[in-house]
């Protein structure tokens, strides 16, 4: 206890002054009666007598005044308990009755209201916890003090790992922490998803708190962003195959009267027929390359050797790994095993995953392999050491053909996207721990060993 707070308990009550007061009034009443009628001893009594039926009766009206204060008293310690069910009865006392009506009143309906309050914020919670919507609420302080199943399942993570985090110290998060006040975003998420992010605010005890609302955009999207560049690409295709095909016959032609030339301007002649055929044959490759993610049969699975698939796609790639000096680590703690797959499909996923992992580091680099498993599945890693992902790169992940290379195309990931989405297979692209790109398939358990 501290001293003021004990100081306070030491120190007399009001109802303590208003009896001592009685008691030295009768007191010194009482000693000059005694002086005064000593030589009346029945006077004397009967003076002593009346003294002290004074002081009893002024006990009992300065009890009965104290009587509202006691009963504020205990009115308010149950307040400040939260007890709202106790009430007080009628004493037959006009003032203390009304009192005590005008309490029992407060108290009445301050149960109502929280009963009231108590069953909305039930009421809400079980509408949040049930939609298929994202939301994540924050502290004053910008960590997040709860979310809902929705959110967890569309940002990819556990409940758990995220409550109490700060927005900014979470990748997953930090792209909502730049939303300003009613702004909405479209964020691309390492998985390939797509969510629109919603901000709001609402205030909580004079503060402002955040929330976000999170809605999975993926598969309408992706239905209408194919839509449209399917039609977008077959249009491209039937043009430009329709002009490649004739220019190529006409160039083949004119290439017969080359012979009649004399030999100066015949290696001229021959050297420019030579650029318009391979120009005409680089359109017809770009224009494949498009027309490929359009045109991309169903897969049809069959038990394959994963581990054999990767070796073969990396010893393809090896003379390009030697000459830009890219060492190749394998770290596979247990093998893929045969797994219900399209084979064809899966080596242009991994092919295009290790090109862009050579690509992005360049020269003298290494390219690290990595498999681990647990009792509901097994993951591959593929982790480079270039420079990572950019805010923007990260922003636009899988979108069809965004590029962040010169004299790309963006087809590489929207293909992978395409073949990992129709063999439901989980994947997620995101920045690793030591600052390269990290790619990570979740498979099922193996078939069985490879043969």
């Amino acid at each position: 206890m501290s001293g003021s707070a004990l100081s306070r308990g030491l120190r007399p009550s009001v109802r303590g002054w208003f009896l001592l007061y009685l008691f030295v009034i009768h007191a010194v009443l009482a000693t000059a009666g005694v002086f005064l009628l000593r030589d009346r001893p029945l006077w004397l009594f009967v003076s002593e007598a009346v003294f002290l039926l004074f002081l009893l009766l002024g006990f009992r009206l300065v009890r009965g005044l104290f009587v509202p204060i006691e009963l504020i008293r205990t009115g308010t310690t149950l307040l400040e308990e939260g007890e709202f069910t106790t009430r007080f009865r009628h004493v037959g006392q006009p003032e203390l009755d009304e009192l005590i009506e005008v309490y029992n009143r407060m108290a009445e309906r301050l149960k109502d209201e929280r009963l009231r309050v108590r069953e909305q914020n039930e009421f809400l919670d079980r509408l949040i916890e049930a939609s298929p919507g994202g939301v994540v609420v924050c502290d004053f302080e910008g960590r997040v003090a709860a979310l809902n199943p929705a959110a967890g399942r569309i940002l990819g993570a556990d409940l758990s790992t995220l409550v109490g985090r700060s927005l900014v110290d979470d990748e997953r998060l930090a792209p909502l922490a730049a939303l300003a006040h009613g702004g909405s975003r479209l964020l691309s998420h390492p998985s390939g998803r797509l969510i629109r992010a919603t901000r709001g605010e609402f205030r909580d005890r004079g503060f402002v708190r955040r929330f976000f609302l999170l809605e999975e955009l993926t598969e309408e999207l992706r239905r209408s962003e194919k839509e449209a560049y399917g039609k977008l690409v077959r249009m491209i295709s039937h043009e430009v195959n329709n002009s490649v095909g004739p220019v190529s016959s006409l160039v083949e032609s004119i290439a017969l009267y080359g012979r009649d030339l004399p030999a100066q301007d015949r290696q001229r002649f021959e050297a420019g027929l030579e650029v318009a055929t391979s120009r005409l044959d680089h359109l017809r490759s770009f224009v494949d390359g498009f027309a490929a993610v359009v045109k991309l049969p169903p897969p049809t699975p069959a038990p394959c050797d994963l581990d054999a698939v990767l070796r073969d796609v990396v010893t393809l790639l090896s003379p390009i790994l030697e000459q830009r000096r890219i060492e190749c680590r394998w770290q596979m703690e247990v093998p893929l095993g045969r797994q219900a797959l399209d084979k064809n499909q899966i080596e242009q996923v991994l092919l295009n995953v290790l090109k862009n992992g050579y690509e992005a580091i360049g020269e003298e680099g290494v390219i690290e392999l990595r498999s681990a498993g647990d009792g509901q599945g097994l993951t591959l890693a593929i982790e480079d050491s270039g420079p990572g992902l950019s805010a923007e790169a990260q922003s636009n992940l899988f979108r069809p053909f965004y590029t962040s290379k010169a004299n790309g195309r963006g087809i590489g990931l929207t293909l992978v996207n395409e073949i990992l989405t129709r063999h439901s297979i989980p994947f997620a692209l995101r920045n690793g721990p030591g600052g390269g790109a990290l790619f990570e398939l979740r498979l099922p358990v193996v078939l069985g060993e490879p043969e």
